[in-house]
This record gives C-alpha cells, sequence and structure tokens, in this order.
C-alpha cells in the first residue's frame, strides 16, 4: 500500500503535467467536490487580498469568506511553506 507521502507525490506530478488551464479545470471537477473547489477558491482569492493589504471586514464583505477562513489563510501566509505567495507572484508574471 502507498504512504501519504507517495500518493501526494503522484497527485502533485500529476497536476504538473497538465498543459491547459481546461484540463486543470476537468481534472479538479473530477478530483473534488463543488464545495470543496469553491473553499480552495475562496481560500485563494483571501491570500491575493491579503497580499493587496486589504483589511478583514472587506475581504469577508467581498469574499463571504468568515474572519476565521481570512485568520487561517493569514497565518499560512505568514508562516506556511510560501505555496501561497509563490502561486500569487506566478499569476502576477502572466498579466
Amino acid at each position: 500500500m502507498a504512504t501519504y507521502e507517495e500518493n501526494t507525490a503522484k497527485l502533485f506530478e500529476a497536476i504538473l503535467r497538465l498543459e491547459s488551464t481546461s484540463e486543470c479545470e476537468h481534472f479538479f471537477k473530477d478530483l473534488c467536490t463543488v464545495k470543496e473547489l469553491k473553499e480552495m477558491s475562496q481560500r485563494f482569492e483571501v491570500a491575493r487580498l491579503l497580499e493587496k493589504g486589504l483589511v478583514y471586514s472587506d475581504i469577508a464583505n467581498e469574499t463571504g469568506a468568515s474572519t476565521t477562513t481570512i485568520s487561517r489563510v493569514n497565518r499560512s501566509l505568514m508562516y506556511g511553506e510560501n505555496g501561497y505567495k509563490t502561486a500569487i507572484e506566478r499569476m502576477k508574471e502572466c498579466e
């Protein structure tokens, strides 16, 4: 039986092999529930808005995210693995 780490590595490799936004969308729609996708996309938008310097109340109004979610995302931005920051910076490069 494969370990959590092995399965996770395979998942990340599969994601990296997707070649378009459309392929990524199809993969994640197969992989996740609608609720999971909404939660992940909301957290990413919260991270983008925090990086822009918006305050919690404005982010909550704009995204519908709870202050608990905003706080959790903020903690990840400050003390996490820099995943949000890397993704946000790469998105800026494409704009």
